[in-house]
């Protein structure tokens, strides 16, 4: 591992964001890469889950059903999306199984600069669909690729059946002493027209890390907050959680709405879902201003239309 100095770093609070904000998609409790599942067993757990958190699905802050949970422990940070989405899962399967629309997906997020996606030789022992996704994230406004970070990531199709469907994107290195990302999706179906959802993402940091991610807090992220409510403060408001689960917490939500903004836009005509995408998901980031607002409408559209542009032209 380098030693960090932040000198060296040309942007180095924007960056430190990398830990938090790409991964927001899934670990569970299968989430090793050398694991194999039983996918009958998966979705049973996967509806058992669903069946202990209804009444919470049904009644929370979000005004959507939707569960947040966030741990932090022993240097690794994990957090976890419970959700339904009004979509077969059918419809889920498509739209996610394909790590080019992961690269559409994860544009979405402000930090995402450019995301390419290649195809790797299939494992010829079990079948299983695999790609790298080369990825880079900077600043949240305008920024060339060299002064951005890349983060390479392996994705595996795990699991695919009628009932139930796993995607897996692990990374061994990322920027300013983070390690071992692990990112799962698995997804359920409810109903002919429902699906539940699980998106987790978790990783741990070194001192380097540890020591940026207090840069932050203490500079631009001070008094940033995430969604969990610890109580309330002395004027009654919600009290919620600050530090790196919030900051965690933010980048959780921010690529969940990605997914789903991705999934509401896939009807429309071929050349006009970018716009719907990026409309569905600044749209829904807006309703949550106090954690998730950073940029006006025509700021964040404009830049996402040019990384677009240059994702599609730079391989």
């Amino acid at each position: 591992m380098q030693n960090f100095n932040p000198t060296q770093l040309r942007h180095p609070i924007p960056q430190l964001l990398i830990a938090a904000m790409i991964i927001a998609m899934s670990i569970s409790h299968y989430a090793m890469a050398d694991t194999e599942i039983n996918p009958s067993e998966a979705a049973k757990t996967m509806h058992a889950k669903y069946s202990a958190i209804e009444q919470q699905l049904e009644q929370n802050q979000f005004n959507r059903p939707l569960v947040l949970e966030s741990v932090e422990a022993d240097h690794r940070l994990k957090g976890d999306i419970y959700a339904v989405v009004d979509y077969p899962l059918t419809t889920v399967a498509t739209g996610l199984k394909s790590p080019d629309h992961w690269c559409d997906i994860m544009h979405l997020h402000l930090n995402t600069k450019y995301c390419h996606a290649t195809k790797t030789a299939a494992n010829t022992s079990d079948n299983k669909s695999s790609a790298a996704l080369k990825v880079y994230i900077g600043k949240k406004t305008p920024e060339e690729l060299s002064d951005a970070s890349r983060v390479d990531f392996n994705y595996t199709e795990v699991a695919t059946t009628p009932e139930y469907m796993q995607i897996m994107l692990n990374a061994d290195q990322g920027p300013l002493g983070t390690n071992d990302y692990r990112i799962i999706l698995e997804a359920v179906s409810l109903s002919k027209v429902k699906t539940f959802l699980h998106l987790t993402y978790s990783y741990s940091t070194g001192l380097s890390g540890r020591i940026a991610m207090q840069t932050y807090l203490a500079t631009v992220g001070h008094g940033k907050v995430g969604f969990t409510i610890n109580g309330k403060t002395p004027d009654g408001q919600p009290d919620y959680i600050g530090g790196v689960r919030g900051l965690m917490e933010r980048n959780t939500m921010r690529y969940y709405l990605a997914i789903d903004s991705y999934l509401g836009a896939t009807n429309a005509a071929p050349d006009a879902q970018l716009e719907k995408r990026l409309l569905n998901w600044f749209t829904a980031t807006e309703k949550y201003p106090k954690q998730l607002h950073e940029l006006d409408q025509n700021d964040y559209m404009e830049m996402k239309r040019a990384e677009y542009t240059r994702q599609q032209n730079v391989k």
